[in-house]
Parts: structure tokens; sequence; C-alpha cells
């Protein structure tokens, strides 16, 4: 599944050629996982503004035409990516939205179809507010500190990984970087999570910081099939301490690394360097 750093990689490969477009045409193909809201035609003629991200949402703000102000939400489900450009390949089975500019084609790619485009009248109102109102701080967010992290954490009994992974308290920590910070702050992916200390939560918003950056850094990660907007996939997945390496050594201690299933999750972690 697209994490944050993989829908900022995306919005950053086409916010600034999208910017100042003009909407000439919407094509819907086979149904996302909710319906666009609005009919198509109403979008026609809208200028396309600053494309924004919020946890794993991409917001396009469209301005004028026939609908008025408001915008796409846009989710990329388990599977989905966009691809935006003037010369794009014939459209596929899988490509089930086309927003068409005076500058290039938007178009989502969902295998799985779990994804989803959201006509809204602003984020501060219907879909929107809805799919985002729960969000917690982005990561970067001067107000994600170790302090509100441990005041967030207090009285949940549920393990630490589960409790990053909510979204509630910090969106952006998807699984696999959930397990990279863990590792790197040196927490047991099972320890309760209300009972990690103030030095140890101040540790783990510093790591999840430090694997964020160095993800959009590498173009995200690239499992099965996530690209960005030019079509290139992402490198973090090369240089992963813990995920994915079960049963080979921990760069550390050179224990192998263990692998268990929490929320239906494959949690990776070593069972050395990591401490409750």
């Amino acid at each position: 599944m697209p994490e944050l750093p993989e829908v900022e990689v995306t919005r950053q490969s086409f916010a600034k050629r999208i910017e100042g477009a003009t909407v000439e045409s919407v094509l819907v193909g086979k149904p996302l996982r909710w319906p666009l809201g609005i009919e198509p035609v109403q979008l026609a003629g809208a200028k396309v503004g600053s494309v924004q991200r919020r946890g794993k949402y991409l917001w396009l703000p469209l301005l004028g035409g026939l609908q008025g102000q408001g915008g796409l939400l846009i989710h990329l489900g388990m599977s989905g990516s966009l691809a935006f450009g003037v010369n794009l390949a014939p459209k596929g089975v899988h490509d089930h939205f086309e927003l068409v500019t005076s500058q290039g084609v938007l178009r989502l790619t969902d295998p799985r179809r779990f994804g989803a485009v959201l006509w809204s009248p602003s984020l501060d109102s219907g879909w929107a507010a809805k799919l985002l109102s729960t969000l917690g701080l982005e990561p970067f967010d001067p107000a994600l500190t170790g302090e509100y992290l441990h005041a967030r954490l207090k009285g949940r009994k549920m393990p630490i990984k589960q409790a990053i992974l909510a979204g509630d308290i910090v969106v952006g920590a998807g699984n696999i970087y959930a397990c990279e910070a863990l590792f790197m702050a040196g927490i047991d992916p099972r320890m309760q999570a209300g009972k990690l200390s103030r030095p140890r939560c101040a540790r783990l918003v510093e790591q999840i910081q430090l694997v964020l950056r160095q993800a959009l850094e590498q173009g995200g990660t690239s499992l099965r099939d996530f690209k960005d907007a030019y079509g290139s996939q992402g490198h973090f997945q090369l240089s992963t301490q813990v995920y994915g390496r079960e049963g080979e050594p921990c760069r550390i201690c050179a224990t192998p690394i263990s692998r268990m299933v929490q929320g239906q999750r494959a949690t990776f972690y070593c069972r050395v360097c990591q401490k409750k």
C-alpha cells in the first residue's frame, strides 16, 4: 500500500506541472471505492490550484467551472498510482480515472480498485472533512514532540506498533516505516503503548521523522507496483534495517531478524536490539 512517503513523492512529481491547468474533461472508468460525487461534465473549465497532501490523501483544488469552488480528494488505496503527462500510453483495463487538462492527463491506475477520487466543496466540508477530521499530526509538524506522543499514548494498552499505525496520533508511519522507526529507537513492537517513557517517546519521534526523511529522499518504497507520476520507482526497500529481512542477520548485532503478525500485518524486528 502506498504510504505517506510514496504519496508525497507522487505529489512532488506532478504538482508543479499541473498547477494552473484548465480541466477539459473527466473520464471515469470502473467504480472505485466511492463514487466521484459530481457529474464529470461539471468539472470542465475549472483551473487546478496548488496540489496539497494530508496524510495519504492528495487534494487538488479546482477553481471555477460549472461546479464553482471545490476540489478532488484522491487516495491511492492498496495498489493505485498516478501518472501525469501529455503522451501517456493508451488507456488500460486498470485505468479508472482521467483528469484531462490543458497541460496533460492525470490518470489513476488501480488494479484492486480500493482507491478513490472524491469531489468535495472544500477541505473543511463534504467528504474531505469526513475523511481527514480524525487524522493525527503530520510527522514533521513542530507540535509532534516526545511530550505530545507520551500524552497521547497514556492509558493505551495496545502494542506500540499498532498505536503508531492507527493514524490518530501521527500520520505517515505506515507498516514498513513503523518497523524501521521502532528498530532504530530500540523499542520492541510488542511493548504496551501506554508504558513508553518520555525519553523513549522522544527517541521514537526522532526516528519516525528520520526514517520518513530517508524514504522521501529515496523516492519511497517500491515493493510491488508503486511508481511516481513520472513512472519512477522508489529505492527505500534496498536499505531497510529490518523490514522484509526475516532470518537475515541484524545489521547491529547479527541476530537473525524475526517476523510476527500484529493486526494482520507483518512485523519485523530484532529480538536483541529492541527492548520492552
